[in-house]
């Protein structure tokens, strides 16, 4: 059985999944993660198969630390030897226009991924950690880099090119890059599957999470989405504002001495749900809702509408819609923004299975036989699409 470990590198956390794969047979072994790298109170958890989770608390530095305390777990059962690790694949946000793939990882994708943290300041510099700490550690392992932007690069130029001076884009790179990517194409092959493999398929993801993302899948390629530039844009999200008009954040510094930082934390930290009833978590969001709260009723409206106006968009765009598909953490367990959304899109057909719909985070068609646009929650793996691109790549 080959092992592949999956990293997921955060500013001062590691995600982590350790793979056994035999075949096209893949099986999570172990998973974990380590938190507050470089704070206090850092620690390091491990879960085995169906075991109980592991907590271990100690210093980390640095992801080396975070990484080599992983692998030490690690050995404590699920390896019995690092040599048992054929490949390591990594989460990396931000590709640019050079991938449109995952792509083995050598000096020239580490200074491209480099140059590209401009683009990403928050999420890039952390998968470079993550990937030089592996370089480190276990040199002789081959590793890969699965970017979140490549499933996009398909996205005709109509799509991604914003009515800007031509040179914001040829000089600066300004244009639509998404974000999500991989569970914007791990939930559309599983519903293309669903639909029973049609060679034509018409499928809409909603990836909806504190950050949120919608695309359209025509015949399984990307042909646009949500997220534009940054992660800012696009549907309403927990702290993020979403689309707003692009004159208001210079509005705010003229009218309220604000600096270019502030309002960023405040477009990225302080809106979206947060901004309309002061909860990010749509659990929170929720309880308010059902406790008749004018704010928080006014929030899940706002909320599933902005959804609803992207779904009719690339219903337009794609000239027609065969599924639609819910994921990501409010849409596989928020049942109440799923119904909203469908009860706005009744016109299409959906006809809404109310007993299906409050099941939560499992595969499931949430709409009645018969409904004319078929709809679905199907939990995202991206970790899974991380790992069977580096097999297939090593």
């Amino acid at each position: 059985m080959d092992k592949i470990l999956v990293l997921n590198s955060g500013s001062s956390s590691l995600k982590y999944q350790l793979f056994g794969v035999e075949g096209d047979k893949y099986e999570v072994i172990a998973k974990g993660l380590a938190e507050r790298i470089g704070i206090d109170g850092a620690y390091v958890s491990i879960k085995v198969g169906d075991g109980e989770k592991v907590i271990k608390e100690m210093p980390l530095n640095s992801h080396q630390d975070a990484i080599k305390e992983v692998l030490n777990l690690l050995l404590q059962g699920p390896l019995t030897s690092l040599n048992e690790l054929v490949g390591v694949g990594h989460r990396v946000v931000h590709g640019g226009e050079y991938y449109a793939n995952s792509v083995l990882i050598d000096d020239e994708v580490i200074k491209r991924v480099t140059e590209l943290c401009s683009l990403a300041p928050l999420h890039n510099p952390a998968g470079l950690l993550g990937i030089e700490a592996i370089k480190n550690l276990l040199p002789n392992v081959p590793q890969v880099a699965v970017f979140d932007t490549a499933f996009h690069q398909t996205m005709p130029e109509e799509a991604y090119r914003y009515a800007l001076p031509k040179e914001q884009y040829t000089k600066y790179g300004i244009r639509r890059y998404g974000m999500h990517g991989t569970s914007h194409l791990f939930v559309s092959r599983e519903a293309k599957k669903l639909i029973g493999n049609p060679e034509h398929s018409k499928i809409i993801t909603c990836h909806i999470g504190n950050g949120a993302s919608i695309s359209a899948v025509k015949d399984g390629k990307c042909i646009d989405t949500s997220m534009g530039f940054t992660p800012l844009a696009g549907v309403i999200m927990g702290t993020r504002s979403g689309d707003i008009d692009p004159f208001i954040p210079l509005y705010i510094m003229k009218t309220q001495n604000k600096t270019i930082e502030e309002v960023d934390n405040l477009l990225n930290k302080q809106s979206g749900m947060f901004g309309l009833c002061g909860y990010s978590d749509n659990r929170d969001v929720e309880v308010k809702y059902y406790a008749g709260d004018s704010d928080a009723i006014m929030a899940m409206k706002t909320y599933s509408y902005s959804i609803v106006k992207y779904i009719g968009a690339y219903t337009a765009a794609m000239g027609g819609v065969d599924a639609i598909v819910f994921t990501g953490g409010v849409g596989e367990n928020g049942s109440e923004v799923r119904k909203l959304v469908c009860e706005r899109l009744a016109f299409m057909g959906i006809e809404l299975d109310e007993e299906a719909n409050k099941l939560r985070g499992k595969t499931v068609e949430i709409s009645k036989t018969g409904s004319k646009v078929r709809v679905f929650v199907i939990p995202t793996n991206e970790e899974l699409v991380i790992a069977q691109d580096t097999k297939k790549l090593i």
